[in-house]
């Protein structure tokens, strides 16, 4: 099987035209058209997921955030961006992504996120598709809930804004940096709205209209591994697909 036809089942299900204008998802670097050994799932692709891939004899890896943002200026080694790409050259490997289209599209990231929580009734919460909305299968108390949630994403740390004092029925979410949305979470009348990222002034902007709750960028989004095995296995089981052990969070606690 050709690397290009399991490139063809994650755009059938996250086509590229949902990405956001900012956004460089798809083919990062390499020959689509060689055979596929093996392929490595993960978030970011560092140096350590190239070694990694290439410990393993996959010779495509499949990642959330792009390698490549900006265009290159030079291809020197200087960073862990230009070390990558000559690596995955040099190498024969080939980097994809699916990022903002991923997390756009109808059963993508924040499904997937809503369905770790146990939401129902499941929506989009604006036309563009970024962020969904639903509702609990019944009313939470704050603290409850959002011990539930550091539990379910095993989180070391849950950064949220002031409790309101209301029970938590209709769940806004959004995986990465959503706080973007936190206008739209606000109109829609959710109680709460968890994403990954969020600045300080946003914990005050809420005004107590919802609750902010705030996972980490990284532990929002890991999950976006498990969404890629489940598109890749289903078309082609008992394939070669291995989910990255270098992959590590950047941010680090102490």
């Amino acid at each position: 099987m050709k690397i290009a036809q399991i490139i063809s089942l994650l755009e059938e299900f996250a086509p590229l035209d949902l990405q956001e204008k900012w956004d460089n998802s798809g083919i990062q670097v390499g020959d689509v058209t060689q055979n596929v050994r093996g392929i490595l799932l993960c978030l970011d692709v560092t140096e350590e997921v190239i070694d990694e891939a290439l410990e393993m004899d996959c010779n495509l890896i499949v990642s959330h955030h792009p390698l490549l943002f900006k265009p290159l200026q030079s291809l020197t080694g200087k960073t862990y961006i230009e070390r990558g790409v000559i690596k995955a050259c040099k190498n024969d490997l080939v980097v994809y992504s699916a990022h903002t289209n991923l997390d756009n599209v109808v059963g993508g990231v924040n499904f997937r996120l809503a369905e770790k929580i146990g939401l129902l009734d499941v929506q989009p919460l604006n036309l563009e598709g970024a962020g969904v909305v639903g509702q609990l299968p019944a009313e939470e108390d704050e603290e409850s809930f959002l011990q539930r949630i550091k539990s379910i994403f095993q989180l070391q740390s849950l950064k949220h804004s002031p409790f309101t004092g209301r029970k938590i029925r209709e769940v806004a979410l959004c995986g990465g940096s959503g706080a973007f949305l936190i206008k739209d979470v606000i109109a829609y009348g959710a109680d709460v709205f968890l994403t990954g990222e969020a600045k300080y002034n946003d914990y005050y902007d809420v005004e107590n209209r919802i609750l902010l709750a705030v996972l980490g960028h990284y532990e929002s989004e890991l999950c976006t591994k498990e969404l890629f095995f489940d598109i890749i296995s289903k078309k082609i089981p008992n394939f070669a697909i291995y989910f990255s052990n270098a992959n590590a969070n950047p941010v680090n606690y102490m």
